[in-house]
Protein backbone atom coordinates (compact mmCIF):
# COMPACT_ATOMS: atom_id res chain seq x y z
CA UNK A 1 0.00 0.00 0.00
CA UNK A 2 1.55 3.31 -0.91
CA UNK A 3 1.17 6.53 1.06
CA UNK A 4 -1.45 8.25 -0.42
CA UNK A 5 -4.23 4.62 0.32
CA UNK A 6 -2.53 5.17 3.94
CA UNK A 7 -3.86 8.61 4.04
CA UNK A 8 -7.25 7.73 2.52
CA UNK A 9 -8.08 4.91 5.11
CA UNK A 10 -7.46 7.32 8.54
CA UNK A 11 -10.36 6.78 10.68
CA UNK A 12 -8.86 6.55 13.93
CA UNK A 13 -5.91 6.37 16.25
CA UNK A 14 -4.83 2.71 14.57
CA UNK A 15 -4.94 3.85 10.94
CA UNK A 16 -3.51 7.53 11.81
CA UNK A 17 -0.80 5.50 13.21
CA UNK A 18 -0.60 3.19 10.26
CA UNK A 19 -0.24 5.96 8.03
CA UNK A 20 2.35 7.72 10.25
CA UNK A 21 4.72 4.81 10.39
CA UNK A 22 4.09 4.96 6.38
CA UNK A 23 5.58 8.63 6.05
CA UNK A 24 8.15 7.76 8.02
CA UNK A 25 9.35 4.99 5.91
CA UNK A 26 8.41 7.04 2.65
CA UNK A 27 11.22 9.72 4.22
CA UNK A 28 13.71 6.97 4.97
CA UNK A 29 13.53 5.19 1.79
CA UNK A 30 13.67 8.93 0.24
CA UNK A 31 17.26 9.58 2.83
CA UNK A 32 18.91 6.37 1.57
CA UNK A 33 17.85 6.88 -2.18
CA UNK A 34 19.14 10.82 -1.58
CA UNK A 35 22.74 9.39 -0.34
CA UNK A 36 22.98 7.20 -3.49
CA UNK A 37 21.94 9.52 -6.00
CA UNK A 38 21.46 13.16 -5.13
CA UNK A 39 17.74 15.09 -6.49
CA UNK A 40 17.79 18.26 -8.01
CA UNK A 41 18.52 20.53 -5.21
CA UNK A 42 15.88 23.03 -7.21
CA UNK A 43 13.40 20.47 -7.35
CA UNK A 44 11.53 17.53 -4.54
CA UNK A 45 13.17 14.63 -3.49
CA UNK A 46 13.04 11.00 -5.01
CA UNK A 47 9.72 10.54 -3.21
CA UNK A 48 8.36 13.96 -3.60
CA UNK A 49 9.54 15.26 -0.25
CA UNK A 50 9.61 19.68 -0.77
CA UNK A 51 11.25 19.26 2.94
CA UNK A 52 14.40 17.43 4.09
CA UNK A 53 14.49 19.53 7.74
CA UNK A 54 12.00 18.97 10.97
CA UNK A 55 12.25 22.73 10.66
CA UNK A 56 11.28 23.07 6.99
CA UNK A 57 8.52 20.08 7.17
CA UNK A 58 6.52 22.09 10.23
CA UNK A 59 6.74 25.60 8.32
CA UNK A 60 4.93 24.08 5.35
CA UNK A 61 2.59 21.81 7.55
CA UNK A 62 1.65 25.23 9.02
CA UNK A 63 1.46 26.75 5.77
CA UNK A 64 -0.81 23.96 4.54
CA UNK A 65 -3.27 24.21 6.76
CA UNK A 66 -3.47 27.97 6.93
CA UNK A 67 -3.77 27.93 2.83
CA UNK A 68 -5.89 25.12 3.28
CA UNK A 69 -8.47 25.79 6.10
CA UNK A 70 -6.61 22.98 7.97
CA UNK A 71 -7.45 21.06 3.98
CA UNK A 72 -11.16 22.16 4.34
CA UNK A 73 -10.69 23.84 1.43
CA UNK A 74 -9.59 20.70 -0.25
CA UNK A 75 -11.32 17.80 1.24
CA UNK A 76 -14.04 19.12 3.96
CA UNK A 77 -14.05 16.26 7.03
CA UNK A 78 -15.05 15.76 10.58
CA UNK A 79 -12.46 13.24 10.95
CA UNK A 80 -9.93 14.42 12.98
CA UNK A 81 -7.77 11.61 12.79
CA UNK A 82 -7.44 12.52 9.25
CA UNK A 83 -7.64 15.79 9.13
CA UNK A 84 -4.34 15.64 11.30
CA UNK A 85 -2.72 13.37 9.13
CA UNK A 86 -3.36 15.66 6.45
CA UNK A 87 -1.37 18.36 8.36
CA UNK A 88 1.44 15.98 8.27
CA UNK A 89 1.05 15.36 4.98
CA UNK A 90 1.28 18.93 3.68
CA UNK A 91 4.28 19.43 5.40
CA UNK A 92 5.91 16.77 2.93
CA UNK A 93 4.45 17.97 -0.34
CA UNK A 94 3.70 21.34 0.73
CA UNK A 95 6.62 24.69 -0.21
Amino acid sequence: MDLTEHLEKVRDKETFLAFVRALQMDKEDESRKEKRNHSNPYSHGWNGWENSTIEGFLESAIAWAEDSDFGNNIEPTDNHWKMFALFLYGGKIYE
